[in-house]
Parts: C-alpha cells; sequence; structure tokens
C-alpha cells in the first residue's frame, strides 16, 4: 500500500511517520502533552466527555487518556486519513468523529472538556476569537478548554530566540536538514499569537480561571473554565 499524503495548502503531512515527527519537533513533548491529560484529570469524574479539536492522530487525546482513562473522546479533524488514525488507536474511547476544520461549526456537545494541540496557530486572529466563543458554547458551566499552542514573543528579539531554541531542541531530538527545512516550510504558513494576547481573548469569550500551565520557549499549555 502506497503512503498517504495529507496536505493543508501548502502543509503536508504523512499519517505514517507523523507521531515520530511531532516527537521530534515538539520539545518537551511529554512535559506538554501531558499537561493537557492532568488539566483533564483536574475536572474530576470518571468518564468526561472530551472534544479534541484538530485530533490528528490521537496523539493529544492519547495523552488525556493516559491520565483519565474512562476519558470519552469526540475526534474533530479536518482530514479523514488522520482521524481514521486516531480511531484506530483509542477506538473504545471514541464515541464520535467529526471531519471538518476549525472554522465550521462544532459539536454540539454538550463537552466536559475542549482540547487541542498545535492547530488553532493555523487561523487568524478574528477566528481565533471566534473560535473561542465558538468553544465556549458547547462546554457545560466550569467546564475546561486547554489549548497546546505555538506562540510568538511580545517583540522580534524574543521571538528570534525562541526560533533558535526551537532548532537547538528539534536538532538535538534527531530532526536531521530535510526534516528542519519541511518544518521552517510548514510554520512560515502558520498565524501565531503572543500568549498574552491569547490569554486576554479567553477572557473575553466567557472564560475564567485562566492561566498558562506550562511555557516552554515558544510552546506553551493554556486553560480557561467557561462561566
Amino acid at each position: 500500500m502506497g503512503e498517504t499524503i495529507i496536505s493543508y495548502g501548502e502543509m503536508i503531512w504523512d499519517p505514517e511517520t507523523y507521531d515520530a515527527q511531532r516527537r521530534r519537533l515538539v520539545p518537551f513533548f511529554d512535559l506538554l502533552y501531558g499537561a493537557v491529560g492532568d488539566l483533564v484529570a483536574e475536572l474530576g469524574g470518571a468518564q468526561p466527555v472530551v472534544l479534541d479539536l484538530g485530533a490528528g492522530t490521537g496523539l493529544l487525546s492519547a495523552a488525556v487518556i493516559g491520565v483519565v482513562p474512562g476519558a470519552r473522546l469526540h475526534l474533530m479533524d479536518g482530514s479523514g486519513p488522520m482521524i481514521d488514525r486516531a480511531v484506530s488507536r483509542l477506538r473504545a474511547h471514541v464515541v464520535g468523529v467529526t471531519v471538518a476544520d476549525l472554522t465550521d461549526p462544532l459539536p454540539v456537545g454538550p463537552f466536559a472538556a475542549v482540547v487541542s494541540a498545535l492547530a488553532i496557530h493555523h487561523l487568524d486572529d478574528e477566528a481565533k476569537r471566534n473560535l473561542f466563543r465558538r468553544v465556549r458554547s458547547v462546554l457545560v458551566p466550569g467546564g475546561l478548554f486547554v489549548n497546546l499552542e505555538q506562540i510568538v514573543g511580545p517583540d522580534e528579539e524574543t521571538t528570534q530566540r525562541y526560533e533558535r531554541m526551537h532548532e537547538r531542541w528539534a536538532r538535538g531530538a534527531g530532526s536531521d536538514d530535510e526534516e528542519w527545512a519541511g518544518a521552517l516550510a510548514r510554520m512560515a504558513h502558520d498565524r501565531c499569537a503572543p500568549l498574552d494576547d491569547q490569554l486576554g481573548w479567553l477572557r473575553q469569550a466567557g472564560f475564567g480561571s485562566v492561566d498558562c500551565a506550562v511555557k516552554t520557549w515558544r510552546f506553551a499549555v493554556y486553560s480557561g473554565r467557561a462561566r
């Protein structure tokens, strides 16, 4: 069987190699992904229903299941083949699947938690704000939104420092010239925003207890609770 290559505009992902690439290209992978699971676990409850936005191959949902083994998952992604791989990985935990982009209507829910990893930065700022409002609308009162996101710094000097450190860590994890060049080509299309801006947009969308739990240079895990 030939490779299944998924293209999002100029971004190309192969579901067969995606997971290994993600581990090389995301510094402190286990800390960042694990923090999302830990935050969902803080909600309590044995079987929270969790919506994963931009679920990809299910890496983030797997991290949630690792901490909350009874969680029930609704996976949403624009790529059917990527979701198919996620369903294969998570199987009994999956209670719903939606093949759609982040600008499309969200599943109705309601959900105890909505999580996302490295997907929302593909949207422009207004679309991010709109998505945060829509996420708030599908959460139960007190429900949790957690986003593992790629950010820019508050100024150009800081952003350049983030970029240098990202390459340093990726190279140390085994990323070669070809893979890093591909990562740079994909990131050229990203629409990242400063962390402070995104925390402010959460508050404007009706979230309380807004906080950044983990930040490692250009990667951050932040969250808010639906009021």
